[in-house]
């Protein structure tokens, strides 16, 4: 048994697998098992697995069944129990997997941790400094464009971006892992509150770095496909997670949020996009009320601090416009 299982989902990333398989198995300190699951490819991704990287296990599904269901299979399959996520369009240092496995161990209410993740190209501009969500409905990357120095001492985020980090493999399954309904986007903000809900916490660790190219899959930062999606999905997000006392709490700030990443979309040519991601949602919320999470009184306080937190978070939103 490996100490942890790297789980790396590809669909089309033929171009960034060399470097990003290479690196990874180049790390230092844990031995790691590298699962590839592939979304039914067209690019040749699987048949090059198979000739270039044997010593990785390659999970071919027959088609693209999206983000969620591709690491979910990863993590079923994984042989231990911690699991890396790891976007296919990245290059590792040869400490990450080590880094982060240590920064789990240390506090078992740790129940992920993220790494650093820089911009590919730039290598001194962060791309992720870790994910908060704040009560205007809106999750964002820490530091995102800035020095990486901004975001350099570890501590708690919000959420662990899925793209970089590690989980417990029994806590996962035991929250049912992430939501396949997602498709793709917002699937680990979802599963990170599920996990402050019970009483967990997510820790950011900078000794951990990745670098990123980002949007390899969806190819741009702002199109049809991404707006659609995390606008819907942020509206799932809300209706699952937080109670509906909860809701009429945050009214006011959800729909300023709201009209405000409309007006944004608007000048972007995407006004459509976002009206039709926010239907997604709302269709959603209908075919999946199953999903939703059940108010518990012994998770008050866990409830009352996540509020304090998404209060707090707006004011942590402002240095980083």
């Amino acid at each position: 048994m490996s100490d942890v299982s790297v789980v790396i989902p590809n669909y089309n990333g033929i171009s960034f697998l060399e470097t990003c398989l290479r690196s990874v198995l180049k790390q230092t300190g844990v031995s790691v098992e590298i699962i590839v699951v592939d979304n039914g490819s067209s690019d040749g991704s699987q048949e090059y697995i198979r000739e270039h990287f044997k010593e990785c296990i390659l999970v071919a599904l027959d088609k693209n069944y999206g983000f969620c269901r591709a690491v979910n299979e990863g993590i079923r399959r994984a042989s231990g129990p911690y699991v890396i996520l790891l976007n296919n369009d990245t290059e590792v240092q040869p400490d990450f997997a080590s880094a982060l496995l240590w920064a789990l161990r240390e506090d078992e209410r740790r129940f992920s941790c993220a790494a650093q993740m820089l911009q590919y190209k730039d290598r001194e501009l962060l791309d992720n400094g870790g994910d908060f969500y704040c009560a205007l409905g809106w999750g964002f990357a820490r530091g995102k464009g800035k020095k990486s120095n901004k975001c350099s001492a570890a501590g708690r985020i919000f959420s662990s971006c899925a793209g970089a980090a590690i989980y417990r493999k029994e806590l996962v399954e035991k929250l049912g892992g992430f939501d396949e309904a997602h498709f793709a986007y917002l699937e680990d903000m979802d599963l990170s509150y599920r996990a402050k809900l019970h009483g967990y916490y997510h820790w950011y660790v900078p000794e951990a770095k990745v670098f990123h190219i980002g949007s390899a899959t969806s190819g741009s930062r702002h199109n049809h496909f991404k707006v659609v999606h995390s606008a819907g999905n942020n509206v799932y997000l809300l209706y699952k997670n937080m109670p509906f006392l909860q809701m009429l709490l945050n009214g006011p700030f959800l729909l300023a949020g709201f009209a405000i990443k409309y007006l944004f979309f608007v000048r972007k040519g995407l006004g459509r996009d976002y009206r039709q991601g926010l239907l997604r949602g709302f269709r959603l919320c209908r075919e999946h009320p199953d999903k939703r999470v059940r108010f518990h009184t012994n998770h008050f306080w866990d409830y009352v601090k996540i509020q304090l937190e998404l209060w707090r978070n707006i004011l942590l939103l402002i240095p980083w416009l």
